[in-house]
This record gives structure tokens, C-alpha cells and sequence, in this order.
């Protein structure tokens, strides 16, 4: 019963990934159909990530009343029904309106589930799981090329990760029995913890901010360099606009693998050096990115950068019940993913504000900035938030 329920976690993390690269590869096709400027996909971007945001820091609440089973079951049917309600917009409206349950699925289902493999599963799982993700967001995209290259157009495609969402739907309504194996220790957590924590009472938590900025770093700095990565190379590297498109996958390749290789090497090391390791490889990449040497050089630390990224993410987050304990830990989690999300809104963009005003080769200073906070506000959990964790 329990490898069962594993495979119906690593199922629900390829579907969190399915949509995640939706947008971006559909949205060269959607926008002059609906007769607006082609910026307007941050519009949308930013009303998922704000639904995301806010069920994030529902999910302590929505945990104690449902169960981690029920939030997983609705939360990936409001995916469904909003990527279904994308597929028979006809006007960008509409497709705002359907963002909204899109953020809002999206962002209960990842902190309910991220907690429930932290508290139950060893680390390697966490790993491998993020890994599943990493696998969903790459098909995304080749399920929507496909879609366009047949004829069917943009709708389809959105149509067609919709049906698969409600095939995941259905598994795990039918499935919700699996999730009763570990109801007793979430009875018993739940009994010690009392009525949800509210959030000045999580920020009064040692080391929650610190971890809160953490997490914020930590997406800052993925998603500033699957964003710019190709201006870098084509504005600073002078590849051409073409390949510089492809190159960027590096580090897509980068993370994917690493999680991949994260999940044996976590058999060894425990969570915070995991996360310590990440951080050094990812350094090394920017500072090679710095470096005033051949194309393929940045190439090479992009590639590094995914590398290090790779173990941070799921490794941090599998940390969190360590450093704050099991009865706090899904309302850490909330926060943690909030604050994640925060960073995706807010440091990518403002990146491009330096680079059209100052210069796009600022990213690897820009990434390297981050980092550093990352770093301090890291340790400042190992040192605030408990003991770190030995590996397991």
C-alpha cells in the first residue's frame, strides 16, 4: 500500500509540472487572437502566481480540516477545470478569470504535498519527486508543439493536459483510502498543534523569516535565469537568437538530472549539506558566467547552475519539519512556497529593468547577489530554526 500511494504522489508531481511551461510555450500563438500586446502574459502570470500565493498560506488551515488526500484530489481538479476553461476562452477575460483556480489549485496542492513527503518519506524521494516535476514541465510544452504542429491549435493543447489532469483526478479520488495509512500520526500532530497558526504568529516562529527569505532567493534565482538566459547569451555572448533559445535548456538539463543524481547522493549526506553543495556548484557557475571567455564557457555554468540548483528546493523543504517540527511544519511550508512565489513576481522582472537600463551582463552579479542572501539567510536557519537534520 505504501510504494501505491508513492506512485500516486509521483504522478501528481509530473501533473504539478504539466502546466507550469504552458503559458510561455502557447502564448506566441494566443496572443493576436485576442488582440493584445504580447506583454500581456505577465498579466495572466501574475494572477496565478497571486492565487498561488494565497492558497499557499491557506494550506495549514485546508490540511487540518481536509487531510493532505482531499486538498491533493480538489486541488488538482480545480487545475483541470481551469486549464479546460483556457482551452474555450475566447477572450483574454476570460482566460484571467480561469487563472484564478489555476493559482489557487496550483498552489495547495504543492504545499500539501511537498509537507506530506517531508513528513513521511525519506529524502532521496523528495528529490526524485522534484524530478518528477521537472519531467512534467518539460512534456508541457512538447504536448503544445504538438498540438500546433498538427493543425489543432493552442485550445487543444490546453485541452489535451486537461483531460490528463482529470485522469489524475479520478486516480486520486478512487485512491484517497491510500492516504489513511498515516492518519494516526496526522491525528496525533494534529491534536499537539492546536487551531492553525496564524501569520504573525508563524513570523514569531525562530528562524521562519529567515527560511521565508531563503525560499524567496531561492526562486528569485531559477526563475531570473530560465527567464533571462537567452537575452544573456544573445545580448552579452552573441549567439545567435536561435540557438540561444536551445542552449537555455541546459539548464532545465541541469536541474532535472541533478535531482535525479540528488536523490542517491542524499542516501549519504543529510539535508543542509545537500543544500550547502547546491549552493557551491551554483556559484561556480556564475562565476564562470562571469568570466570573459568563449560562449561555451557561459554555456558550461548555466548548465552548472541547474546542476546546483537541482538539491536546494526539495532538500530545503524536506528539512522543514526537522528545523520546526512536525506540528508546524505545513504552515511553514505555506510560507515558504508564498514567499517562493513572491520572488518569481518580483526579482525576474526587475532584472529586466537593469538590463534595459544599465546592461543585460549584469545577470551573473545579479545571480550571484542572490545567492549570497540565499547562503545567509540559509544558515541562519540551521543556526535559529533547530539542529540540522542528519541524512536519512
Amino acid at each position: 500500500m505504501a510504494h501505491l500511494l508513492l506512485a500516486v504522489i509521483y504522478l501528481s508531481f509530473i501533473s504539478l509540472g504539466l502546466p507550469d511551461s504552458l503559458l510561455g510555450s502557447a502564448w506566441p500563438s494566443m496572443y493576436r487572437g485576442f488582440d493584445v500586446p504580447v506583454s500581456y502574459a505577465g498579466v495572466i502570470s501574475m494572477i496565478i502566481s497571486a492565487g498561488t500565493v494565497i492558497s499557499s498560506l491557506q494550506s495549514d488551515r485546508l490540511n487540518r480540516k481536509l487531510g493532505t488526500g482531499r486538498v491533493t484530489a480538489i486541488s488538482v481538479g480545480m487545475t483541470a477545470a481551469a486549464l479546460f476553461g483556457f482551452s474555450v476562452s475566447s477572450s483574454f477575460w476570460m482566460l484571467c478569470l480561469w487563472a484564478i483556480p489555476y493559482g489557487l489549485g496550483a498552489g495547495s496542492v504543492d504545499a500539501a504535498l511537498n509537507n506530506y513527503v517531508a513528513l513521511h518519506y525519506a529524502s532521496r524521494h523528495m528529490s526524485w519527486l522534484h524530478c518528477m516535476w521537472g519531467l512534467g514541465a518539460s512534456v508541457g510544452p512538447y504536448i503544445m508543439g504538438a498540438a500546433l504542429s498538427g493543425g489543432a491549435g493552442w485550445n487543444m493543447g490546453y485541452r489535451y493536459i486537461s483531460l490528463l489532469q482529470i485522469v489524475l483526478t479520478v486516480i486520486l479520488v478512487v485512491g484517497l483510502p491510500l492516504w489513511q495509512m498515516h492518519k494516526s500520526v496526522e491525528d496525533e500532530e494534529g491534536e499537539q498543534a492546536g487551531p492553525p497558526l496564524t501569520l504573525p504568529q508563524i513570523f514569531r516562529i525562530p528562524g521562519a523569516k529567515a527560511v521565508m527569505g531563503a525560499f524567496f532567493c531561492y526562486c528569485a534565482l531559477e526563475q531570473t535565469t530560465i527567464l533571462w538566459a537567452s537575452s544573456y547569451l544573445n545580448l552579452c555572448k552573441d549567439v545567435p537568437a536561435e540557438r540561444a533559445a536551445g542552449y537555455a535548456g541546459l539548464f532545465f538539463i541541469g536541474i532535472t538530472v541533478g535531482r535525479a543524481l540528488s536523490g542517491f547522493l542524499t542516501i549519504k549526506l543529510s539535508d543542509s549539506q545537500m543544500v550547502r553543495l547546491g549552493q557551491g556548484i551554483a556559484g561556480a557557475g556564475i562565476f564562470i558566467m562571469l568570466l570573459p571567455l568563449h560562449e561555451y564557457a557561459a554555456l558550461a555554468g548555466l548548465a552548472l547552475i541547474g546542476l546546483g540548483c537541482a538539491p536546494i528546493y526539495p532538500c530545503a523543504i524536506h528539512s522543514t519539519p526537522d528545523h520546526f517540527g512536525a506540528d508546524k511544519s505545513q504552515a511553514i511550508i505555506g510560507v515558504q512556497m508564498a514567499s517562493a512565489y513572491v520572488g518569481i513576481c518580483l526579482m525576474p522582472p526587475l532584472f529586466g529593468l537593469i538590463a534595459a537600463h544599465i546592461s543585460a551582463a549584469l545577470l551573473p552579479v545579479y545571480l550571484l547577489a542572490i545567492l549570497a542572501v540565499m547562503v545567509v539567510m540559509h544558515e541562519a536557519v540551521l543556526r535559529r530554526g533547530g539542529k540540522a537534520p542528519e541524512a536519512r
